[in-house]
């Protein structure tokens, strides 16, 4: 079995090949259950934000692995996995361990340090537990993935000079509407967590006219009350656009939400320009809107290109630090783990030939009494356990290094240990000492 990552992300492809491969919330579960039904995908978590798309994985053999994720990508870009081949990147083990706990800090996202992420993650690791394609292997992995984010930002200031992605592009509609947004009026399109950070975030800034238009009335309700906020529904829009200064939309939808048609007529009745900021990936908003007088639009694409604030470099250093380190942790924890099976089935092996011979001292004295068997058969129990304390501690602080592995096999021989034993031990968890824990 070997952990695998492919995927691309703003660093490896254009905004317009992110939104083909893109995959909406409510496809998570067909895609999942596709990835997984093959004969080499064992378990997978599919992270899809408004700037990457990568499927985590657990697989059977590597070539194959990467062979039905290739494909699985390159079939929703409308393309074959050779003609993406320069926009995908692989990840494997060790080098997929750290492009994780990377992602989780911030540290790989188009606005360095920005902590949305973490909570998109999160989102993605618990969806597919959900939906049961999360097995031991990245169940380890997406924990420690989320517990190294939460460290680096709580131990580094890399989000303290980090803005979101949202804050950036409202920075960018203060530009483009040349003052600040305080008293201005804006409606928000989408109740999802991009939604609700961008009302939130307009509301630190001063705005005071706030709209939250969204598909489901329930949800964009909720999300106007938490806001002091007023709620419409999505067919509104055309009649709050002319009194609006912004626009923001992150719906998460498949197809165009706001018209150019729209937009067009409600520049015309107002009169007064309007800034876009279209979030959504896919686009919400037609682009051709890009090209009508009075409208400033603004998409992921362009705000790519105008990100140009990064945290310090000694916050980033401060942060790859800690991810070096929390990477070399796990990958000797996994070493570690992966003996747990072999130590237990030599104890097991053990307990039984214990078991064995006390029997049939059982059968050759019957005269013992009971206080005379309790006391042989644990005289019996302490020197086997003692003999087999030292070898079983010592492979585990072996196997954390590179190449432990070879200890354990070592051990397996040396003690004849039935490969069948090992593999159901392995299989039902069953250990005479407490199991490994993942490093904190």
């Amino acid at each position: 079995m070997s952990l695998l990552i492919v995927g691309m992300s703003h660093r490896s492809a254009p905004v317009a090949l992110l939104e083909h491969a893109s995959v909406g919330r409510e496809q998570i579960g067909a895609a999942l259950a596709e990835l997984t039904a093959g004969e080499h995908v064992q378990e997978a978590v599919l992270l899809s934000t408004c700037n990457r798309v990568e499927v985590i994985a657990e697989v059977e053999r590597f070539h194959g692995g990467v062979n039905d994720v290739s494909r699985f990508i390159a079939e929703r870009c409308g393309q074959t996995p050779a003609a993406l081949s320069e926009s995908l990147y692989v990840h494997y083990e060790d080098a997929a361990v750290a492009h994780l706990f990377a992602v989780a800090a911030g540290l790989d996202s188009m606005v360095v340090g920005e902590s949305q992420i973490l909570g998109q993650l999160r989102s993605a690791y618990a969806l597919a537990r959900e939906l049961d394609t999360v097995g031991r292997v990245l169940h380890e992995l997406c924990q420690q993935a989320l517990r190294v984010g939460k460290r680096v930002h709580a131990d580094t200031g890399i989000d303290r000079v980090g803005a979101s992605v949202v804050a950036a592009a409202l920075d960018a509609a203060s530009v483009a509407l040349g003052a600040d947004l305080a008293g201005r009026r804006a409606v928000v399109v989408g109740a999802g967590s991009m939604g609700a950070l961008a009302g939130t975030t307009l509301r630190r800034r001063g705005l005071t006219d706030l709209v939250i238009a969204n598909r489901n009335p329930a949800n964009g309700a909720r999300l106007a009350v938490s806001l002091s906020a007023r709620a419409v529904a999505l067919g509104d829009l055309a009649a709050e656009l002319p009194g609006s200064d912004l626009l923001v939309t992150a719906t998460g939808a498949t197809g165009v939400v706001v018209p150019a048609a729209l937009v067009a007529a409600a520049v015309r009745a107002a009169d007064r320009p309007l800034v876009i900021l279209d979030l959504a990936l896919p686009h919400d908003v037609e682009p051709a809107v890009a090209d009508l007088a009075g409208v400033t639009y603004i998409d992921l694409e362009r705000l790519q290109g105008m990100l140009d604030g990064s945290p310090s470099e000694q916050d980033v250093t401060a942060a790859r630090q800690i991810v070096d380190f929390e990477v070399a942790a796990f990958a000797a924890w996994q070493r570690s783990a992966a003996v747990a099976p072999t130590v237990a089935a030599l104890r097991t092996q053990a307990a039984g030939v214990v078991d064995a011979e006390l029997l049939r001292l059982g059968g050759r004295l019957p005269e013992l009494s009971p206080h005379a068997r309790d006391e042989v058969a644990q005289t019996v129990r302490r020197v086997v356990d003692k003999l087999l304390h030292a070898p079983t501690v010592r492979v585990r602080e072996l196997a954390g290094v590179p190449g432990g592995e070879a200890y354990a096999a070592a051990l397996r021989e040396l003690f004849g240990l039935d490969p069948q034993l090992r593999d159901l031990v392995e299989a039902v968890g069953l250990e005479s000492e407490p199991t490994v824990q993942a490093p904190s």
